[in-house]
């Protein structure tokens, strides 16, 4: 079957019903919830329109990462193709989505004592890096990566826990909600500085091993003259340096929001020692 030289059409795109579903279910209670819900129950004020693009920006790219021919070049061909998809589904989606629900519907939503006591739990910085980068050791580990791509259940299992401990992962640094707040700065950075290790390490046993690690891509029809084992080594770059950037990236937002606050009440307490 590795001897077969395979083509995806770009066009190409595919219901997969489960997906469809949970969009659409996702998205309708979204909008109730922002709209006719708030209005009826008096929760709070509308949220920003801008709110509500980065929210549908996050749907936008689940589509893309699970409906478009991205989905079925991981799925059937590329080991690299695969690990993109998932920095979309846990580096992207969350922190989209995050920004895009109101603070007060969080807050809404965790109105019951032990909801909220275990959600702080949840969000607790070093238990939210446990989880996530547990959860990501786990499915790659290629008995379980493998099974993900023969099982359809299982890998829908795995991408629901990815987007689940992504959203975990990022809360701390982009809470909007006043009963889950967000670390502080000085933590937000050293939480931040920290998160890359893991899936950095992970990326780097993937792209230096001399084996291919997973069966399933070993097996696979061939696209454009990549071999197996280089598209691994691609996969492990890809889990290794975008991913990274993207928590720099962050941590440099956040640090120059942090300077800029300190700069700002530097200033404000010495003109009030000069009044």
């Amino acid at each position: 079957m590795a001897d077969q030289v395979a083509s995806v059409s770009w066009t190409d795109w595919h219901a997969h019903p489960s997906i469809i579903v949970g969009v659409v279910l996702i998205t309708a209670l979204y909008l109730m919830a922002v709209g006719p819900l708030r209005e009826r129950f008096g929760w709070a004020e509308r949220g920003s329109s801008s709110q509500m693009v980065l929210f549908m920006l996050g749907v936008l790219v689940i589509v893309v990462a699970l409906l478009s021919p991205l989905h079925e070049l991981g799925d059937k061909y590329l080991f690299s193709a695969h690990m993109a998809q998932h920095l979309l589904l846990m580096l992207v989606v969350p922190p989209l989505q995050l920004l895009g629900v109101p603070g007060w519907l969080v807050d809404k939503v965790l109105r019951s004592p032990r909801v909220l006591a275990v959600s702080r739990f949840l969000t607790r910085p070093l238990v939210a890096f446990t989880f996530f980068n547990a959860v990501l050791v786990l499915w790659h580990m290629p008995v379980l990566y493998d099974l993900t791509l023969r099982e359809r259940d299982i890998h829908i299992l795995e991408h629901v826990m990815f987007l689940g401990v992504a959203v975990l992962m990022w809360w701390p640094v982009l809470s909007l909600a006043k009963e889950l707040p967000r670390a502080s700065y000085i933590t937000q950075m050293v939480y931040l500085f920290l998160l890359p290790t893991v899936p950095g390490i992970l990326g780097a046993v993937i792209t230096f091993s001399d084996k291919v690690l997973y069966p399933w891509y070993a097996e696979a029809p061939r696209l454009w003259n990549i071999s197996a084992t280089t598209d691994q080594e691609i996969g492990g770059i890809i889990m290794w340096v975008p991913g990274g950037m993207a928590f720099l990236t962050v941590l440099i937002i956040v640090f120059l929001v942090w300077a800029n606050q300190e700069e700002s009440k530097n200033r404000t307490e010495v003109l009030g020692i000069g009044k």
